[in-house]
């Protein structure tokens, strides 16, 4: 006889642990072992540390292939689930192998789990291999199910609400409980004030500091302070929420007709000069011309697609010098300078910064990082077995997405949701420009590099985004570089991956609707393109989404600065603005309260949180991915500490690209 020594593990989450029986066996080339019953009562303690057992055979059973998990309810007790993390398996021979699991098991039907090593479908020969890597998938197809529940947007996964959802894809205990505390907490507040259900106007600007006023962060007080300031405005094209609509500007649009005596320009110089100098910048928001605005509290409500010039000043600021509300010019659709009145150009500007909220939430946030995320993460569950190198890379990227997404759907852009309710392009306009923006949306834009200098603005001062960015982006791209380039040799190996192929061609079908002007690969030819997708998926899931996250209450929890809606129309005419005009076009007090509650609620960081190239579970077990996982994170530390030396020098810290504070996934 031979004994096998067999340490189980239960994953660190509430009720993981489980009294009931399970069944082990062991299956390897040589043979397999009978069924063992391990001891209740030790898997009950077996939290997190692991416990082990003995398995027993006659003969040695070769190379261990997979191992074989079911769960009996004993008599007397009741059916509990269990979340093992994996098991590990030490030989007769002292080979140890790893076995990672992390998923529940609920229900009493015999599981197959494979061993650690990571293997393409190609190199996986050994027929119960094979059939278990068939076996996986089908069942994942059936749990993982393509839905269109939108037309002309991404697809996502079928799902009526969140108990539709597979446990694993869950929040955990602790994120559930947190996330629903968070958001009771804060509506409480707001219904004790009065404010949730209040429909009448603001009447002093200095009573909308009363929402949330004991929240504030430090860079939301420097909003309340410096929003009507035109350098701040400029600031944040580059460093706020939204810093990817700033573009070079070589040649006016034909559709925003600036005199050129009336422009001021810093710097005493011609506006032409300025531009062939590359010092002028544009922001157009013509994806939202045209959209039919909400009705809110009975209002009609006003949405504008404005174009915003900006010129870098010779001090290295960014500074608005026209702005145009409406993308057709004509005699009621006047030109704001900043020499026109002070309420003039602040209402001009308020009108800019409620079409950025609108551009930046449906856009920038929802579409470009939410559905781009829950398209990679339902592609990636439904073709890639566990065993893969690709699902081993990728799998940290995708926790909580599926969860969060379910939730915002239901709570955020439903027939009741608070941006459907609350927000100018809730609604009818919501469909339409997510349809409009995801027609217009282009790969390089997804890449960072690319995107750069696409838009021109490789050299525009004191943009962080960019900086941290790039940097994020090298290093991501060279970590995925070592991890790939470990199992695909050639870019004959690329080719011959059915299961790689399969989810490239989903996400191009299910993500971009075959639309081939995007330039989303269809398949996968190189290995170099093959790095660039996937540094490209794991970007948008952590550095991307962070940096348009993460800052929206520093730059929204003063609701002037980043309206939601509007209630009057834009002036037509110069002269015919004051305080109480802008007061009453900005959004009513209710209004108000649920959109700051909600934006709150999704900058709360969990205490669950995992850091960008942290992995709680080992799902690479060889020695080579395991030092290129620490070589990551020690080069993510090395970037972590230059920007928080960088940032001890700015007025506004930039901190939404620093790796310790992006988290791995899209998960809130």
């Amino acid at each position: 006889m031979v004994e096998y020594i067999v340490t189980v593990h239960t994953g660190f989450l509430a009720s993981g642990s489980t009294i009931n029986n399970i069944n082990i066996k062991l299956v390897g080339t040589d043979g397999e072992s009978d069924h063992t019953w391990l001891t209740p009562w030790k898997i009950a303690l077996t939290f997190v540390k692991g416990l082990s057992f003995y398995v027993s055979c006659p003969t040695s059973l070769g190379k261990l292939v997979l191992i074989e998990l079911d769960k009996q309810r004993l008599p007397l007790f009741p059916d509990d689930a269990w979340f093992p993390a994996k098991v590990e398996v030490k030989s007769p021979e002292g080979e140890i192998y790893n076995f990672p699991i992390y998923r529940w098991i609920t229900d009493n039907e015999v599981h197959q789990f494979r061993e650690g090593t990571a293997l393409r479908v190609f190199d996986d020969t050994h027929h119960l291999g094979r059939y278990s890597r068939q076996q996986e998938l089908k069942q994942r197809e059936e749990e993982y199910r393509w839905d269109a529940y939108m037309e002309g947007i991404p697809h996502g996964i079928k799902a009526e609400d969140l108990s539709s959802l597979p446990c694993e894809v869950r929040f955990s205990f602790t994120k559930e409980t947190e996330f629903a505390f968070t958001a009771s907490i804060g509506m409480t507040e707001l219904e004790l004030k009065g404010l949730s259900a209040s429909e009448e106007p603001w009447t002093n600007v200095d009573d909308i500091s009363q929402v949330f006023y004991n929240k504030w962060t430090p860079v939301s007080e420097y909003t309340q302070q410096h929003w009507k300031e035109d350098a701040f405005f400029g600031y944040q094209y580059l460093n706020g929420v939204n810093p990817v609509l700033i573009q070079r500007c070589k040649v006016l649009p034909g559709n925003f007709p600036i005199t050129a005596d009336k422009i001021f320009l810093h710097g005493h110089c011609k506006l032409t000069d300025e531009m062939q100098k590359g010092n002028i910048y544009l922001c157009d928001y013509k994806r939202l011309g045209g959209l039919q605005a909400n009705t809110i509290n009975g209002k009609k409500q006003y949405l504008m697609a404005p174009l915003v010039l900006l010129q870098k000043t010779p001090d290295d600021k960014l500074m608005p010098i026209a702005i145009q509300l409406k993308q057709n010019p004509a005699d009621d659709n006047p030109i704001f300078y900043p020499t026109d009145s002070e309420y003039d150009w602040l209402t001009a500007k308020i009108f800019v910064r409620s079409a950025d909220f609108n551009e930046h939430q449906l856009n920038v946030h929802l579409l470009r990082t939410h559905l781009l995320a829950e398209v990679f993460a339902v592609s990636l569950l439904r073709n890639v077995p566990m065993i893969h190198p690709l699902y081993k890379l990728l799998i940290p990227h995708t926790r909580y997405t599926l969860h969060i997404n379910i939730l915002a759907r239901l709570r955020l852009f439903s027939e009741t949701g608070v941006f459907t309710q609350f927000a100018s392009s809730g609604g009818e306009a919501m469909t339409t420009f997510l349809k409009r923006s995801l027609s217009e949306m282009t790969y390089t834009s997804l890449c960072i590099p690319d995107d750069i200098a696409e838009r021109g603005v490789e050299d525009v001062p004191n943009y962080y985004y960019r900086d941290d960015g790039l940097k994020l982006w090298d290093i991501i791209y060279k970590f995925v570089e070592g991890i790939l380039g470990h199992y695909y040799k050639s870019d004959a190996e690329v080719q011959q991956d059915t299961e790689l192929q399969k989810w490239t061609s989903d996400i191009f079908e299910h993500g971009f609707l075959s639309q081939a002007n995007t330039g989303i690969p269809q398949s996968l030819t190189t290995v170099a393109q093959m790095v660039k997708f996937v540094t490209m998926m794991i970007f948008t899931c952590s550095g991307q989404h962070s940096a348009v996250n993460s800052g929206q209450y520093d730059y929204s929890g003063w609701m002037p600065n980043t309206p939601t809606s509007l209630q009057l129309p834009p002036p037509t005419r110069k002269g015919t603005t004051s305080e109480a005009t802008m007061l009453q076009t900005l959004p009513d007090i209710n209004a108000t309260a649920h959109g700051l509650a909600a934006i709150w609620l999704l900058s709360k960081q969990s205490s669950d949180f995992v850091a960008l190239g942290q992995y709680p579970d080992d799902h690479f077990s060889e020695e080579v991915p395991c030092k290129m996982i620490q070589s990551f994170q020690g080069e993510l530390e090395v970037l972590s500490e230059f920007i928080k030396a960088r940032n001890k020098g700015l007025e506004v810290p930039y901190t939404y690209m620093d790796p310790k504070e992006i988290e791995n996934s899209v998960a809130i």
